[in-house]
């Protein structure tokens, strides 16, 4: 007869400790329009791996870079109005 054992991890799985925190979740839809940014850039270098770089792909990947930039800036000038103005702290 064999024995049936639980494996911890799946035991705890769906501890509240191992859930995300407000402040995490918080932190990630802050930076959601950063990943997304860098999903679309990526996208736009996926396409051009297996065919010569067109004129149109070229201006794609420029315009995609150009919203990964906006994106961080937009980012890092929040965060530090929110540290600056003492909300974060």
């Amino acid at each position: 007869m064999e024995h049936i054992v639980t494996v911890q991890e799946a035991v705890t799985a769906f501890e509240p400790w191992m859930e995300p925190t407000a402040a995490e979740l918080d932190a990630i839809e802050a930076e959601a329009p950063v990943i997304a940014a860098e999903v679309e850039l990526l996208d736009a270098l996926i396409m051009t791996l297996d065919r010569p770089v067109s004129e149109l792909d070229e201006r794609r990947i420029r315009r995609a870079r150009r919203r990964v930039l906006g994106a961080r800036r937009e980012l890092a000038n929040r965060s530090a109005t929110v540290s600056a103005s003492g909300v974060g702290a």
